[in-house]
């Protein structure tokens, strides 16, 4: 089967919603269910990625791709997974932080893919952290020791997933790894909460305020095309190689949800 791995960076603010919640983040992001990790699953994302495939292609290779109703699709495509998540740091603009059950998962993705990662020695302790520089590190409110440098050859590894120059060469002074305890805490509750409103047109009082998850700009996730024919899952990479950007989510009118997509090469 051909796989083909693609990187995910957001450009803007992401709402991906999984419906309303009894808590008190009225549209809470939707997550996974045993990590409580932010995805942005797959139906979503193929549902993207045809809208932006009828734009350009005839409806005959838009349905033998995507399918149809009654007949399944050429490419699979999976969830998009959290890599990279930006957290306010006061010791630093802010951190990609990510932890070692993060890292071993895209491993394993790869090694599905037919790819052979490096692996690495990401052995943390609880409250401390693998990154460039010493003493204490304050992400939210939160601190951290400083428990060692990040692993040789991690960051030249995730690299070549951001798009950017300036972007990777910050990776080495941005990236740090924690504790998977400590980084589902903010993956738990780290997310931005906004307030949202209506109101009445001539009186201008509240009709309908909620509260929304949403991701900050700069979270990078990573998704893997399969398909059993070659020829499809080119055209598909080829299409998402060409228009660079992809929407997801909710809340389009309002600027969220864009990224820039791009093919990993191997």
């Amino acid at each position: 089967m051909q796989h083909k791995l693609f990187s995910l960076l957001s450009e803007t603010s992401v709402h991906a919603g999984c419906g309303r919640s009894s808590g008190f983040v009225d549209l809470p992001f939707a997550r996974e269910a045993a990590t409580d990790y932010p995805v942005l699953v797959g139906s979503s994302v193929k549902g993207s990625f045809r809208d932006l495939a009828r734009a350009t292609w005839e409806k005959s290779q838009t349905d033998k791709v995507f399918g149809k109703q009654d007949d399944s699709g050429k490419v699979l495509i999976s969830d998009a997974r959290l890599l990279l998540l930006p957290v306010r740091s006061m010791t630093g603009a802010y951190k990609w932080v990510t932890c070692p059950h993060l890292l071993e998962r895209f491993s394993r993705d790869q090694k599905r893919a037919g790819v052979e990662m490096q692996e690495f020695d990401l052995s943390i302790e609880r409250y401390s952290a693998l990154a460039k520089g010493g003493g204490e590190l304050f992400l939210e409110e939160r601190e951290f020791k400083y428990q060692g440098s990040l692993p040789e050859g991690l960051v030249e590894r995730l690299t070549p997933l951001l798009p950017y120059g300036p972007s990777a060469q910050r990776l080495k002074d941005q990236l740090v790894v924690l504790h998977d305890n400590d980084f589902a805490w903010f993956a738990r509750y780290g997310l931005q909460v906004n307030a949202r409103n209506v109101l009445d047109e001539i009186t201008k009082e509240s009709k309908n305020l909620w509260y929304e998850e949403t991701l900050p700009a700069d979270s990078l996730f990573y998704l893997t095309l399969a398909g059993r024919a070659e020829q499809d899952v080119d055209s598909l990479a080829t299409l998402l190689n060409e228009s660079q950007f992809v929407q997801l989510g909710g809340n389009e009118t309002v600027g969220q949800g864009w990224f820039t997509v791009q093919e990993v090469a191997r």
